[in-house]
């Protein structure tokens, strides 16, 4: 286990629970069957939609974010462009049993789409028992391995991130790069996104380092990444690891054995500036990474403190981007609206974090910005793209 930073970790574990749920709670789930094109609906009455949150369970960091995203759900519901949705709240528990109970439940009381549940195993379980009920599901997971079918993934994923990590990189020359990555399941499919993305973009990954998760084997990997960098003239070194892990370690220590951010950048898959403690490191200043665009995401905070009296939880806001979405849709009349065709339409959408889209293999791309920390503070490098078809995509 790590040693270092117990405070920050301690600040992190509201967020990092759910979100490492999100990525680690399936990996050898199986989604529907795949030939689901969507439930028709009339746009004349209100649209039955069901939200699947994971209250129930006693578990207190669950049931706060049930509630904040009934609250999302509740405040896209305000702007619709006349559209009108009867949201539907059904709780799951966290479990892949209940969760498919309760889809089942909401789709016998008239669902036409659902929207959550969060947790990966959750969600697969859930698009199984509708598939054949031809509806679809707008899931809060971010695990891509789950996506297909009747089930898509609102959360943000590595591929995204990696994509316009590395499109970034490219455009200031940086075109040669060490993956450091730990060998959980996160790790490996954080190195995997890195590794598509730069074939995609015709980087070159000239090195690939792991480490188990734990102080003394992340102080082991520093040599050999030094070795890798150096042997390959590399010109960045990418970073699966988040501030609550093996992050902290890597930016420290990796200066202190020689290698200079200054000519080899230090870019990250995960945020570096959560929480804001984190800012004052010395070794995170000048790395790159990606965010939401913060234009959007504030608008959305303030939106949401004001109607609740609290801050939104991390990731409260993917169920007001299935609302945004699903009343954008509706809006347009069209009885087809929630048809798999619908849904990934190319223009996208605009959510709590910016635009957005679903791609047909389930999952999502998302408007992303680049960021560094400048003497502890957020400084963005590439604004987020406002629309699909600019840079940045």
């Amino acid at each position: 286990m790590f040693a270092v930073f117990p405070a920050t970790r301690k600040l992190l574990t509201l967020t990092l629970m759910a979100f490492t749920g999100l990525v680690l709670a399936a990996c050898n789930t199986v989604t529907g069957t795949g030939l689901n094109t969507g439930a028709p609906i009339n746009t004349s009455d209100p649209v039955p939609v069901a939200l699947l949150v994971p209250a129930g369970s006693g578990n207190v960091t669950n049931d706060i974010l049930a509630t904040s995203l009934e609250n999302a759900a509740r405040l896209a519901m305000r702007d619709l462009n006349g559209a009108t949705i009867d949201l539907r709240v059904y709780s799951t528990a966290g479990q892949p049993a209940t969760a498919a109970a309760s889809a089942r439940q909401a789709v016998d009381e008239g669902a036409k789409i659902i929207l959550g549940p969060v947790f990966a195993s959750s969600a697969a379980a859930v698009s199984v028992e509708v598939a054949r009920d031809n509806v679809n599901v707008l899931s809060f997971s971010n695990n891509a391995a789950i996506a297909g079918g009747n089930l898509f993934v609102l959360g943000p994923t590595f591929q995204n991130t990696a994509d316009r990590m590395v499109s970034y990189a490219m455009s200031q020359g940086k075109s040669t790069m060490v993956i450091v990555h730990g060998t959980d399941v996160a790790g490996s499919q954080g190195r995997d996104a890195i590794q598509r993305a730069a074939t995609r973009q015709g980087a070159g990954v000239v090195g690939t380092v792991s480490y188990a998760l734990s102080q003394q084997d992340v102080i082991a990997a520093i040599p050999r990444i030094k070795s890798a960098v150096e042997s390959s003239a590399a010109d960045a070194i990418f970073m699966t690891s988040d501030t609550a892990s093996a992050l902290p370690l890597l930016t420290q220590l990796l200066p202190e054995t020689g290698i200079s951010p200054d000519v080899t950048q230090f870019m990250g898959l995960t945020r570096w500036d959560i929480p804001p403690q984190t800012m004052s490191l010395p070794g995170v200043q000048g790395g790159w990474f990606a965010v939401p665009d913060p234009g959007a995401a504030s608008r959305y905070s303030g939106q949401y403190q004001a109607a609740y009296a609290t801050a939104p939880h991390p990731i409260g806001g993917l169920a007001f981007d299935g609302i945004a979405a699903i009343g954008a849709l509706i809006s347009q009349g069209d009885s087809g609206a929630l048809t798999r065709g619908s849904l990934t339409q190319s223009a996208g959408f605009r959510g709590a974090s910016g635009v957005f889209r679903l791609l047909p293999d389930g999952t999502n791309q998302r408007g992303l910005a680049v960021a560094t920390i400048r003497n502890a503070q957020l400084s963005i490098l590439s604004p987020a793209p406002t629309s699909f078809g600019r840079a940045g995509f």
